[in-house]
């Protein structure tokens, strides 16, 4: 990559761009963990487990759509691809009309794809922007910068949806079942209808920051070409030969994986092992907190005390600790130990796709892509937590046993560490 062509006559103002676009991508995605209890009332889900079809497919979008973003950003060029992203994702947020008003959980899945659809465009263009623009060991630390505006903009979204769409939850949930269907199916109506206005205000304002991407200074970047790579990236002449990228996907899929499921699935939890759905209604800010405070700890660590490597490899030893201390504490004590994954998934992001994409030169376009594409572990991890939680709940007769499944959590942070060890340099020259 060309970093002198990125930073030329435009200052600071790139980051404070692709800051405010994680921004976006932190308030859209953390909607899910409210979305998720929201949902399973007003479109009368049966399970826990259905209602995480949510954020399957929100994030399989990312799968299914990350190489054709690569694609796509080919022809349009990182800016001009940014803004087709929001735009996207306007049309995913204006479905959410419809959906509320017919009550359709299949439309409000719909919605969420074309949200996932416009954010894997705009993840693809913009995360390699937030690795280039400076020194590739203080890659981390931008990234970590970038986390802490995804991550403030994911409290204040749950606090604001949750606000307005779960208030009175329980009172609700109580006079539900005591209405006749009549009165039942008016109620549902005029909870499913609190989402309308939210997401009319969300489609004005990305389709606002589309028009303000293609104003604004920020520049196109290139891969770097032939003659520019170095002897080593030019003797490869296929993504295949970059065995630490393949190793990187694998890694971030678990990593999204085991984040969406310490973010989306607390409330659930919580309301499982007895607490009032008024109060774990919280508890995803409570996992966001953490990992904003672990982004402060990466920007003030790293890379002067704390490289990228041992970084992650803090982070993974932390959260198998904290996972098994999940699964052998109750009641509050186990909640807190579950949003403490937060902390550890914080830095896990921003030493995981540097340390991926290192050394790519042309291919970095496809690099990236398909380090979005695993992303689908937030589609696809949440569900077998479901499915394995209503197995031993069914199996051994207590509600308590679904913190059992978070036994699933312990493997993919051994990997990680794996990957921080040693699995980063694999196929590499150098360290």
């Amino acid at each position: 990559m060309q970093n002198r062509e990125a930073q030329t006559g435009t200052g600071s103002n790139p980051i404070i761009i692709i800051g405010a676009l994680f921004f976006i991508f932190g308030f859209v995605t953390w909607l899910n963990g409210t979305l998720i209890p929201y949902l399973k009332i007003a479109c009368e889900l049966k399970s826990d487990t259905e209602s995480y079809l949510v954020a399957t497919a929100f994030f399989i979008a990312y799968t299914v759509m990350a190489l054709p973003s690569s694609y796509v950003l080919s022809k349009t060029g990182y800016k001009k691809g940014m803004a087709l992203g929001l735009v996207i994702m306007a049309v995913g947020a204006i479905l959410f009309v419809p959906a509320a008003n017919a009550r359709s959980f299949d439309m409000f899945l719909v919605g969420l794809f074309i949200i996932g659809t416009g954010l894997a465009l705009l993840q693809t263009a913009s995360n390699p922007y937030a690795a280039i623009l400076g020194p590739p060991e203080s890659a981390a630390r931008r990234i970590s910068i970038m986390g802490i505006c995804n991550k403030v903009a994911g409290i204040i979204a749950g606090l604001v949806f949750g606000y307005i769409a779960l208030s009175d939850s329980d009172g609700i949930e109580k006079r539900l079942a005591e209405m006749n269907d009549v009165a039942r199916a008016t109620a549902l109506d005029e909870l499913a209808s609190r989402v309308i206005v939210p997401y009319m205000i969300m489609t004005a304002v990305l389709l606002f920051l589309a028009f303000a991407i293609l104003r604004s200074s920020l520049p196109d970047i290139k891969d770097e070409d032939d003659a520019k790579a170095s002897a080593e990236v030019r003797q490869k002449n296929s993504i295949f030969n970059f065995p630490h990228l393949w190793l990187g996907v694998l890694a971030l899929f678990l990593y999204v994986g085991v984040e969406v499921m310490a973010g989306d699935t607390i409330i659930s939890y919580g309301k499982a092992i007895g607490i009032p759905l008024s109060i774990s209604r919280f508890f995803t800010q409570g996992t966001l907190a953490f990992m904003l405070l672990g982004y402060v700890i990466g920007i003030a660590t790293m890379p002067k005390y704390l490289s990228q490597q041992k970084a992650l490899q803090l982070c993974s030893i932390s959260g198998v600790i904290f996972s098994i201390a999940t699964i052998y504490t109750t009641g509050y004590v186990s909640v807190f130990f579950l949003a403490l994954l937060g902390l550890s998934n914080s830095l896990m992001w921003p030493a995981i796709f540097p340390l991926a994409i290192n050394g790519l030169g042309r291919f970095t376009k496809t690099g990236s892509a398909l380090l979005i594409m695993a992303i689908a572990g937030g589609a696809i991890l949440p569900l077998f937590y479901g499915k394995f939680s209503e197995y031993l709940t069914t199996h051994f007769g207590s509600a308590v046993a679904v913190s059992k499944a978070y036994w699933i959590m312990v493997p993919c942070y051994l990997y990680i560490l794996y990957y921080a060890i040693s699995g980063h340099k694999v196929g590499l020259n150098r360290n």
